[in-house]
């Protein structure tokens, strides 16, 4: 049924979706009262609905059996509305699909099983709704007729090429217009710094003056750091350099088997905090500003914290983007990050030496499957569209591995005992404890984040000690970090920090514009006086070469 998505499937059943399924459905079996009426109201609607369509032909406007969301863009062509045929196969999915959840949503099972049995249901139906077969997709059928079959030639093309060189998955992206260094990762830089974790990438000023305070940009390391530099124009880091800021970055090595031993301790010793050494050697600051983007924000106030308990005081203002600190609730990904579930992917990890890229990414597109997936299919495949040629889809299909050592630590320490926020994670022999952490800090998350979700970023305020400014922004994960200013664009901001998110939400003010504008205009107040820039390099870390560097193509 799902196709050349059966291998996702099998990479995610790690989750135990199909042992949850089968709890589920067992429960529902052993008490029969709320799948009988499902069915009953099943019934009902199938009966309804053909009477429902013929009205509509015939003129008039009776309610639907079931509402339709319009915001569902899969049933956006006028013919599922129009055509009574169609109109007729949609409702009846949409009351297949309400009878699917309700079965197994009336299961008595426990709270973990019930939430994956209900993804797993979801993903089920979302790969049998009839947008994602040609028979039974209008807009595939026009197509073919207006192109006469040569869009089906097309897509039948490409569903050959990524089931021979894409693991038999829809490609989401057209990279080949896009090279890093080029018209990504493109803001002029040098490497300084290069040890077997990462490189420090120096950019190269672009104002006269720049604050006397150098910036420090701590990406994720699931990623390639460009996300933080992506493109002329929407680039964050280019956006600080403009804005008089000396930009220094981390570029993490793409870990191989050999680095399976790599923990989260090396992340950090080897990572900021030696970056933080090499930048005060180059500038002579003795206070570092950092930003810390998902994962590499949460090393950076795991950094701020480690720093300042052992009396280091070098780091300034905090800038944590999308960054969960408190992993109590998790959203979406808790279903991934249970305890049985990291269990299986230790094994696995083990067995392997790293986590690859596209296993994560997996798990990203099967949390939005029907943009990140079946989107895909139809246009890719049923369409035969060429994909999109987009730089953050770019980026994202430039992925990378987790050695296996330090992301266990992660999955464990962080989302199933949920340490961090505790104040009982060990990092490096010191247990980190994040209200030492005294300097301000600017925290964004964005509205529509999956992978964090804008109320657990939230808990930041209340976990550090020094000035918070909390900012929501329009987007998602991705979307509300390059988020440069523009006619669309909107973020949130409130004066205080109730210990509730919502009651923050409710006194916050609306704003037109990036929070690139906002977040500029507060750095320029915690970045120290203009002065001339530093020299690129020194003599103890010359430049060994141009930015982006070697390590952002391993």
């Amino acid at each position: 049924m799902l196709g050349p998505e059966s291998g996702l499937v099998v990479d995610l059943d790690a989750v135990g979706f199909g042992e949850a399924m089968v709890q589920a459905l067992r429960a529902s079996l052993t008490s029969p009262a709320a799948p009988v009426r499902a069915a009953a109201q099943l019934a009902a609607d199938l009966a309804r609905i053909p009477l429902v369509a013929t009205s509509r032909w015939l003129g008039q406007k009776p309610e639907p059996p079931l509402p339709v969301d319009p915001r569902d863009r899969r049933f956006a062509d006028p013919a599922w509305d129009a055509n009574p045929l169609f109109y007729a196969l949609r409702q009846a999915y949409l009351a297949g699909s309400r009878f699917s959840r309700d079965v197994v949503g009336s299961a008595a099972v426990e709270p973990e099983v019930a939430r994956k049995a209900a993804m797993a249901v979801d993903l089920l139906l979302d790969a049998l709704a009839p947008t994602n077969f040609p028979v039974s997709n209008p807009a595939v059928i026009k197509r073919a007729f207006e192109t006469a079959g040569v869009s089906l030639a097309r897509g039948a093309r490409h569903f050959v090429d990524d089931l021979l060189h894409n693991g038999g998955r829809p490609r989401q992206v057209d990279a080949s217009g896009f090279e890093v260094g080029r018209n990504l990762a493109a803001t002029p830089s040098k490497v300084v710094y290069r040890n077997d974790l990462m490189e420090l990438l120096q950019y190269e000023p672009q104002t006269p003056q720049v604050h006397a305070t150098p910036l420090l940009c701590s990406p994720p390391w699931i990623n390639k750091y460009y996300v933080m530099d992506l493109a002329p124009g929407r680039s964050f880091i280019e956006w600080a350099v403009q804005h008089g800021r000396t930009v220094f970055a981390i570029s993490y090595r793409n870990p191989s088997r050999e680095m399976s031993g790599t923990t989260m301790d090396d992340y950090l010793v080897h990572g900021p905090h030696t970056a933080l050494d090499v930048i005060e050697e180059i500038s002579g600051a003795e206070t570092i500003d950092i930003v810390g983007l998902c994962l590499g924000g949460a090393l950076t106030a795991i950094t701020a914290a480690y720093l300042t308990q052992a009396g280091d005081r070098r780091v300034g203002a905090l800038t944590l983007l999308n960054t969960m600190l408190d992993y109590a609730e998790p959203g979406a990904l808790g279903t991934f990050t249970d305890e049985r579930t990291v269990a299986r992917l230790e094994q696995k990890m083990r067995r392997e030496g790293t986590l690859e890229g596209k296993s994560m990414a997996g798990t990203f597109d099967v949390l939005r499957a029907n943009d990140l997936i079946f989107n895909y299919v139809v246009s890719n495949w049923m369409l035969g569209q060429d994909p999109p040629a987009f730089d953050i889809l770019a980026w994202n299909a430039d992925s990378t591995r987790m050695p296996a050592a330090m992301h266990a630590f992660y999955l464990r320490n962080f989302y199933v005992e949920n340490k961090l926020a505790a104040g009982t994670l060990e990092i490096a022999g010191k247990v980190i404890d994040l209200s030492a952490i005294k300097s301000p800090s600017y925290v964004v998350s964005a509205i529509n984040d999956h992978i964090v979700p804008w109320e657990s970023a939230y808990k930041t305020t209340g976990l550090v000690s020094g000035p918070v400014r909390f900012v929501l922004s329009s987007g998602g994960h991705i979307a509300g970090i390059v988020n440069p200013p523009g006619p669309k664009v909107w973020h949130m901001v409130g004066e205080s920090l109730p210990p509730a998110a919502a009651d923050w939400r409710d006194s916050a003010q609306r704003r037109s514009g990036s929070w690139w504008e906002d977040w500029a205009a507060w750095s320029a107040e915690h970045s120290g006086e203009l002065v001339d820039p530093p020299d690129m390099g020194s003599r103890r870390n010359p430049v060994r070469g141009d930015g982006p560097g070697e390590y952002v193509h391993t």
